[in-house]
This record gives structure tokens, sequence and C-alpha cells, in this order.
């Protein structure tokens, strides 16, 4: 403790400790509580486990380090988003833990789909989009009007099926007009047009 650094005793341990040691209470004259927080840590870890609970072992982490709880991992604090509402000031799990959980969650939401699943269907594309058989398939395609997935495809193959708004007749015009077949109305009389055959 520095010079001048205000100090109180745990009635727990029996040690003098600095006030930053301490939790907050503020019905107690000093607004902190009587034990230390490590003391108290202890105190909780104890009765969790006589109550027959699943109690995470006491780890050890340097200065600027955490814990993941999801990957078990120690890193940096670079690798945490940061969480106001927590007593460190960062998020529960680190941003890969949150990466994933939020891919999964996404597929889950929106398409009824897990990552198991998906990657069966990719598997059974043997990993290339369907309709180009060039790139790898990345993106869930599913129908607008009933959400049914229908396959994985590339980003240029499913931008490409959203673009044409899912729509059978527009994609043969565009397949037409890829070879040189052009959809061109016919003006017969004003305002009435003959379409192609």
């Amino acid at each position: 403790m520095g010079s001048g650094e205000k100090a109180k005793r745990c009635v727990r341990c029996g040690e003098w400790k600095p006030y930053t040691a301490f939790a907050r209470k503020r019905s107690n004259l000093d607004g902190l509580q009587r034990h230390c927080r490590d003391c108290a840590s202890e105190y909780h870890r104890a009765r969790q486990q006589t109550l027959g609970r699943k109690v995470r072992p006491k780890v050890e982490v340097p200065e600027g380090y955490k814990l993941c709880l999801k990957c078990g991992e120690i890193k940096p604090h670079s690798e945490w988003h940061r969480n106001a509402t927590a007593s460190d000031g960062l998020s529960t799990r680190c941003k890969t833990c949150r990466a994933a959980e939020g891919r999964a969650g996404h597929l889950k939401r929106h398409y009824g789909l897990t990552e198991a699943e998906r990657d069966e269907m990719v598997a059974s594309q043997m990993g290339l989009c369907p309709i180009c058989l060039a790139a790898p398939a990345v993106h869930v395609d599913h129908c607008h009007k009933t959400g049914r997935v229908r396959g994985v495809l590339c980003f240029n193959c499913n931008s490409g099926l959203g673009l044409l708004r899912d729509n059978p007749e527009a994609m043969n015009r565009a397949a037409d007009y890829l070879e040189g077949n052009a959809w061109k109305p016919t003006l017969v009389a004003p305002g009435v047009y003959q379409l192609p055959s």
C-alpha cells in the first residue's frame, strides 16, 4: 500500500488491505463490505460447493488478460468486446467465441438450420455452388415466400437470384438474353405490344 492510501481490516482474514480491495455496500458507515473481495469470493465458492452446484476452478490470470469461459483460453484484453455493465468492463466471452455463436444463432433464427446441417448440405454439393459450379458454396439460399431452404450458393449466384426476385420467368429471359435472344416487344398499336413467340 502506498502512503496516504486508506486501508481497512478484513473481518474474515484479518489483514489490512486498501479500500480498493473491498466491494461497495452503502448501508455500512464507510460504504464498503466488511470482508475483502478475495474472502467474499472464497466464501461464495465454498457455499456453492456445499449446495452441490458446479463451481469453476479458480485460474490465475496475468494483468491485462482474461479467461474466456467458452473456449477456456486466456487472451489479452484486446480480444474482448467492451461491456460497461460487467465488473471488469469486458464481455464474458472473447471476440472469436462471440462471432461463432453469432453465426450459429443467425443460421438457427433465419433458416432453422444448425451448422452441422448446413455443412452437410455443402458436402452433398461437393463444396461448390450448384449454379455456377466454380465458386465455393458459403451462403444459404432460401425462398423468400415460403422460407424453405433450397441450398447453399456462392455470394454472386445468391445475390443474382435475389436481384431477379426469385422469378423463374425473369431468369429464363435473362438466359435468353445471354444467348442473344433479347426480349423485344413489337408496337402494334398505340399502347398495344405484341410479345415475341
